[in-house]
């Protein structure tokens, strides 16, 4: 069983990498990935060959997830949603969920 892990694109703030990573929760940033301003579909791409769930508030990820259903998952987050519920779906989705449970699916919060 593989612990999820999470990678967050540009539209969503570090402070939830940080919040996470206080509970030793796995998650990379788009500048620590050196992919700031790089399209979606780097980004996109990034979170699969790295086998993360892709965290966003940008529904453009949402297109390319309805063309590659064998992605590692996606959290879409509307631009509303406050720091503190994304990071207890991200609590709730590793503890509930494996990394194979979130292939293909996308949870919105």
């Amino acid at each position: 069983m593989t612990e999820i892990r999470f990678h967050l694109d540009e539209s969503v703030t570090s402070k939830v990498a940080r919040a996470l990573r206080v509970q030793k929760i796995d998650v990379t940033t788009t500048p620590e990935a050196g992919l700031r301003s790089r399209p979606d579909e780097s980004q996109f791409e990034y979170a699969q060959r790295e086998r993360r769930v892709l965290i966003t508030r940008d529904s453009d990820f949402l297109r390319l997830a309805s063309k590659e259903w064998d992605h590692f998952g996606i959290l879409y987050c509307s631009p509303e949603t406050p720091i503190g519920e994304i990071v207890l779906a991200c609590l709730m989705l590793q503890s509930s969920l494996t990394q194979e449970d979130m292939r293909g699916r996308v949870e919105y919060i």
